[in-house]
């Protein structure tokens, strides 16, 4: 088991070479209890479709183009984006984000196959300007509970929920 999930790992990094230099993303065996079996290829596919989502979050929230988060967000976390673009743009700013590290694992997989939860403690600098004045500049770390749903091509970010670090 243990050989399998580190060559899955392997080849989760391996699919994403763009976010393996910066940040860093660590993919921890999955804690699944009661849920679905897990294949490589969809743990693959849904690391990779994660990680892609934060940068189209970080695009839009910079550049103050909510568009850019569909397809990558759907439901609540589209809503919930959607409306921080809206305010940036209300109140003249937009707001920076730099990942530094993602730790992630798969703690749910829907029995039919539609979703999956995972957990993923991020680091990130995130600064906010004012047009092109930086304003103020915060280094977080945060635990996210995220739920993901399978569409045609991919899997989008449903819940997307900041929580208490354990």
């Amino acid at each position: 088991m243990k050989k399998t999930f580190l060559a899955c790992a392997c080849a989760i990094l391996a699919a994403i070479p763009a976010f393996a230099a910066d940040p860093s993303v660590q993919v921890l065996q999955p804690d699944l209890h009661g849920s679905r079996a897990l294949e490589p290829q969809t743990a693959t596919a849904v690391v990779r479709d994660y990680l892609e989502s934060w940068q189209k979050m970080s695009t839009a929230l910079d550049e103050n183009q909510a568009s850019l988060l569909d397809p990558y967000f759907v439901g609540t976390s589209r809503d919930r984006l959607g409306a921080t673009v809206d305010g940036q743009v209300k109140y003249g700013i937009h707001t920076h984000y730099q990942d530094l590290s993602h730790n992630l694992q798969i703690v749910f997989y829907s029995p039919e196959g539609t979703s999956i939860q995972m957990i993923d403690n991020v680091e990130y600098d995130q600064q906010v300007y004012d047009h092109d004045k930086l304003l103020t500049t915060q280094h977080i770390k945060t635990r996210y509970v995220v739920v993901l749903t399978s569409s045609a091509v991919r899997w989008a970010v449903r819940i997307f929920q900041a929580a208490p670090q354990a």
